[in-house]
């Protein structure tokens, strides 16, 4: 067991815990009361890739590429969601500059984002295995690649179904939280940043005043509490941050299917897999992400009407251009040639399709890296016994190694209660920052831009090491 040279620090990432939230989380208010509390302000669009990598580098999209959750890869004419190499990730990150502070840190980055190839000691993240039969398989990525069987041994295979999807509960939550503890005794690291994704599950599900969601709050916080008692029981620093706050929805808006009528977006049709989004025929296309949708317009041309199409779009708050775009941070290669953000209770949907009976065969399956956009929906069955035999078959295929389309997602839109990636309506319900001890927050700031984070966990090295 390796002896750490300063006492450590712990960065915990509790998607979607904001101020208001705080109320039903004993252990995280108690270390907020004995710390400092400042809400943050985080980057647009506020989802989890971009709001990490804000985090993480110090930097606006603009400067760390990360745009969205997803973005075309115009090169490969593809839409691409949910990367995982680290080289995705432009601009010094915070691995780097700790081993300014403290030359022979070792660091540790568990299922936070952009994990693959970080240039930290001890890496953990999802990642499935995809034999060439079909099937998925859960599984991890770690460095070292020692540390997968390791885990294994002592936790059991990590829930993959139960992380996203339907099943998606406190299960995926408590694994990472076990595994954190496992790396923090076993490897002993000096800055562990570790991601729970639960609150994010029910939020989206309810709405984020559903009475479930504050169930959800106590239920993680005694996961954050059992991380934050080890940390300041080693004499280390603790912040806890948050990467957005969900707002309340109740409609979704379809941008895609508007560019279709227009006759700027292009299908490949096919008797095999239905419609398929093809991006590089298409003259525009939307990137949807919960809130916002990045706009590709091939011809330059063409960004006039583009833009008087999705303008008339119901529910569509405002359309963005370059110029926009550069005031906001996001001026970015990556970045649409136009951006939309909805109105506060509206969210972007994906689809391209104008007739179901035309839908691509992953529409109704849980399908990350195969869909054009984000698909909340994912978190939903189909309602009905119908539904109900197709899993069980379904089941039973799988069962005998068979192939099988796990056709069951619900596709009713009105079922979303919760999204975001706008700026918070009110710094209640946006992100927040816990830092322990207090003067690891700056004093006299309640509100701190999310690119400080970075700032905030090298105070916390050198601090550290200046009282080890």
């Amino acid at each position: 067991m390796r002896e750490r040279a300063a006492p450590p620090v712990l960065l915990l990432c509790v998607v979607g815990l904001t101020p208001r939230l705080l109320a039903h989380a004993p252990r995280l208010r108690a270390l907020a009361d004995a710390g400092a509390l400042a809400s943050l302000e985080p980057p647009l669009p506020a989802v989890t890739s971009t709001s990490q990598a804000t985090m993480l580098t110090g930097a606006p999209p603009a400067v760390h590429g990360i745009v969205a959750n997803g973005w075309y890869f115009r090169e490969l004419a593809e839409v691409w969601f949910w990367r995982q190499s680290n080289r995705l990730l432009q601009g010094e990150q915070l691995w780097q500059a700790a081993r300014r502070v403290r030359p022979r840190a070792r660091l540790a980055k568990l299922f936070w984002w952009f994990n693959m190839y970080a240039p930290v000691d001890l890496a953990v993240t999802v990642r499935p295995h995809y034999p060439a039969d079909g099937r998925k398989i859960p599984g991890i990525y770690t460095e070292p690649p020692e540390l997968e069987r390791e885990l294994e041994e002592r936790l059991g295979p990590f829930p993959l179904f139960r992380f996203w999807g339907p099943a998606a509960d406190l299960a995926s939550s408590r694994w990472i939280a076990e595994a954190a503890l496992a790396v923090w005794h076993g490897h002993r690291p000096d800055l562990m940043a570790v991601y729970l994704p639960h609150l994010d599950y029910d939020a989206q599900r309810y709405g984020p005043d559903d009475e479930r969601v504050l169930r959800a709050v106590g239920e993680v916080d005694r996961l954050a509490g059992a991380l934050v008692e080890v940390a300041r029981a080693a004499g280390g620093a603790v912040l806890v941050v948050s990467e957005y706050g969900l707002e309340p929805v109740r409609r979704a808006l379809h941008p895609n299917r508007a560019l279709r009528e227009a006759g700027l977006l292009r299908v490949r049709a096919s008797r095999w897999t239905g419609e398929l989004l093809d991006a590089g025929a298409s003259r525009a296309f939307a990137v949807c992400d919960h809130q916002i949708a990045h706009v590709y317009v091939r011809d330059p041309q063409d960004l006039g009407r583009v833009r008087e199409v999705l303008g008339r779009l119901e529910g569509v708050a405002e359309v963005w251009g370059a110029e926009q775009l550069r005031e906001a941070g996001l001026g970015h290669p990556r970045a649409g040639e136009l951006v939309l953000l909805a109105a506060p209770d509206a969210w972007f949907a994906y689809p391209y399709w104008l007739d179901e009976a035309c839908a691509p065969d992953f529409a109704r399956t849980v399908d990350i890296h195969r869909k054009p956009g984000f698909d909340p929906l994912e978190l939903w069955l189909e309602p009905g016994v119908r539904t109900r035999l197709r899993l069980a078959w379904r089941l039973v295929q799988k069962a005998l190694g068979m192939r099988y389309l796990m056709d069951v997602i619900a596709r009713d839109e009105r079922l979303v209660g919760g999204s975001h990636g706008l700026v918070p309506s009110e710094p209640e319900r946006g992100p927040l920052v816990i830092g322990w001890p207090a003067d690891l927050l700056p004093a006299g700031r309640e509100r701190l831009p999310m690119g400080e984070v970075k700032a905030l966990v090298l105070r916390a090295l050198a601090r550290e090491r200046a009282l080890a």
